[in-house]
């Protein structure tokens, strides 16, 4: 039997972790300030923006489906560097070209505009799957402790909080020159720091990480079984349609950041600070939950989350233009968040060792294909009710706080801080009626599949860790 490595798993831990930073800068940058490049430094016109709002849609939402396809190819690719390795570096290097540009003025008409950023996104959305689906398919690889998976994830989102929210303090909106051209270029050279960054950390994942095998080596898989796999996991498509609710709730509220401080609170110069302040306050949440966990259960940490979440919401809509006060309930919002992300993480993961156990395969890539198609489709949604909103309150035609009348405001406010928690509330719900793999509950699926021959030594070594987490009756597949 292998024997436990502590070295290989602080190794991995780190060197995937690191890998997200540069990432989540891109993802940020694309997800949250492409709207606000195209509103505010292109200056497109509404008939451009409306035509480009439902591109963003369709395309993410259509992607989002590929993300399967991708998962598909990925389960089925045998080469000597791995199944993931060579897709993610693939990836990384087409849509760190596709990222510079998108933020770039090519001098087209209206028309040419629409046609030449529609080819360019829906470049960017392949090869980011093709980066995407693949690297986050590492995770349940390293693992299959429900906990030393949590603890990946919360480093790894640690390092992806860290690139998020220095786009968000650094994004050029507030501080470059008010001159469109000189705007422009100053958005194309952040794009370009960006995507450096980002693959300077995808390259310590490329060459860090080191997979052990934990799980017998499988044939390759047929389309129908892939689709079997993705569709007749219940727990996975729970999962889904929760945290898809989730997520849309959440990146609704963020992409309306730079809008509140510029035309409600009226000084966008306080956005950087403040998203400076919520970073950290991500960063704390993602610290402190691996200590929680030794305490409480999955269920209680959710139920956590959500409630202050919701609290936040609250304060937020009631709270007059005090910085403080705002800050208080932004800090109990992306507090609860952080904790969220990383039990989707586990939830997703989770679902990977049932699918095994229900249907006798193990479909790693298609399976976590599901967290970006639920990223994708959040932020997609979350777009689209953005844009929208923007357009009902007049703030797209909009160039000082002067110009937003009352009713705007209200629009605005409303979308922000009303329909996110009541899709957030519905996601937790889906989760507490119909999500059941609990700590009890994992721990007699890998108990099955050792019994099985389906793991190898080192994976049942690990499962008999796990022996002291609970006993019970499996339920039939």
């Amino acid at each position: 039997m292998a024997s436990e490595n502590p070295a290989l798993d602080t190794r991995n831990k780190w060197t995937f972790s690191v890998g997200t930073i540069g990432r989540d800068m891109v993802y940020t940058l694309m997800s949250m300030f492409l709207l606000v490049f195209l509103t505010e430094s292109m200056q497109v016109s509404r008939w451009v923006l409306a035509v480009v709002t439902v591109i963003l849609l369709v395309t993410r939402l259509v992607d989002a489906v590929l993300d399967i396809v991708m998962g598909s190819i990925v389960d089925n690719t045998r080469t000597r560097w791995g199944q993931y390795k060579p897709w993610i570096l693939g990836g990384m290097i087409a849509s760190a070209v596709f990222t510079v540009l998108l933020f770039t003025n090519l001098g087209l008409s209206d028309v040419g505009f629409i046609v030449v950023f529609s080819l360019l996104y829906l470049c960017w959305s392949l090869s980011w799957t093709a980066n995407d689906v693949p690297y986050w398919s590492l995770l349940p690889t390293l693992s299959l402790k429900q906990k030393r998976r949590e603890e990946i994830g919360a480093l790894a989102k640690i390092f992806a909080t860290i690139g998020t929210f220095s786009v968000v303090i650094a994004n050029p909106e507030p501080w470059a020159p008010k001159a469109i051209a000189e705007n422009q270029r100053a958005w194309f050279m952040f794009a370009v720091v960006v995507v450096i960054i980002m693959v300077c950390g995808q390259c310590v994942t490329l060459f860090g990480t080191k997979e052990p095998k934990l799980v017998v080596e499988q044939d390759k898989v047929t389309p129908r079984q892939f689709i079997r796999a993705v569709y007749q996991n219940d727990q996975l498509m729970w999962t889904a349609v929760a945290m898809v609710l989730f997520m849309t709730g959440y990146l609704t509220t963020t992409t309306f950041g730079v809008y509140f401080f510029k035309y409600a609170y009226g000084n966008e110069a306080m956005f950087p600070p403040f998203g400076a302040v919520l970073g950290v306050a991500s960063v704390v949440g993602y610290l402190i939950f691996p200590t929680l966990r030794k305490r409480f259960k999955r269920l209680q940490l959710y139920s956590a989350a959500i409630g202050l979440i919701l609290v936040g919401y609250v304060v937020f809509f009631f709270a007059p233009m005090n910085i403080i006060v705002i800050g208080v309930a932004a800090l109990m919002l992306f507090l609860g968040q952080s904790f969220i992300t990383i039990l989707m993480l586990g939830f997703i993961t989770d679902t990977i060792d049932y699918g095994h156990w229900k249907f006798g395969r193990r479909n790693t890539a298609v399976t976590f294909a599901l967290q970006p198609f639920i990223n994708k489709v959040g932020a997609a949604l979350a777009n689209a009710v953005v844009a929208v909103t923007l357009m009902l309150a007049g703030i797209d035609e909009a160039t000082s706080a002067a110009q937003v009348t009352t009713g705007g405001l209200w629009t605005m406010k409303v979308g922000m801080l009303v329909v996110p928690p009541v899709l957030i509330l519905t996601g937790y719900l889906i989760y507490r009626s119909k999500y059941r793999i609990d700590e009890v509950f994992h721990a007699q699926i890998l108990s099955d599949l050792a019994q099985r021959g389906q793991l190898t030594d080192e994976g049942a070594e690990q499962r008999e860790e796990l022996a002291d987490e609970g006993t019970g009756q499996l339920p039939t597949s």
